[in-house]
């Protein structure tokens, strides 16, 4: 199985280092030095990475070939996909794979079937699950443990405990009105 573990970005220097945003928990397993990288797109690739270190916070990677900032400058923006054992779970019990999660069956608390995990959204302060109904219509679900309750795997499903208006925007509480004008106004 395929997975999405990074994405790089800029040139960083001029001896063929790039920055990586890091999409994997495990970026010393899958972005370690002598990882071998499928791409997308894929004519660039594969990319063995030669070295890496951190600085200022951000994942600087050098692959084997690349060698100058013009070389770098050319694999902005490539997907970097590792393989994995479709088998092998994260080390962390409370972590899942994208895999683990799609195609799960979505219940409330009180059992009231929500609907089916279509995919996993990563956004840089959460993820989400998106969740088709059986209408067809789609809900977001903030991937957070006071909403999601529970992931039961040998069930196959996950268990939400929703805020009002969260599956139904007819029930959201309005927090506070826009309807009066700005103060001050004469």
């Amino acid at each position: 199985m395929q997975l999405v573990v990074g994405r790089i970005g800029r040139a960083h220097g001029i001896k063929g280092e790039v920055t990586v945003e890091v999409r994997t928990d495990e970026p010393e397993l899958r972005l370690g030095p002598g990882a071998v990288l499928m791409t997308d797109p894929a004519g660039v690739g594969p990319l063995t990475v030669e070295s890496g270190r951190v600085h200022s916070g951000r994942l600087l990677l050098r692959f084997t070939g690349v060698a100058d900032r013009n070389a770098a400058e050319a694999l902005r923006n490539t997907l970097l996909i590792a393989e994995v054992d479709p088998d092998e779970t994260p080390e962390d019990p409370e972590e899942y794979y994208d895999h683990q999660l799609v195609d799960l069956d979505v219940v409330t608390v009180d059992g009231t079937h929500v609907g089916r995990i279509s995919e996993i959204s990563h956004l840089p302060s959460q993820d989400l699950f998106i969740v088709e109904r059986e209408d067809g219509s789609e809900v977001m679900i903030p991937f957070v443990s006071e909403i999601v309750t529970e992931i039961d795997l040998d069930n196959q499903r996950a268990v939400v405990d929703p805020p009002r208006g969260l599956l139904d925007s007819g029930q959201a509480e309005v927090a506070g009105s826009r309807t009066e004008g700005p103060e001050g106004d004469a």
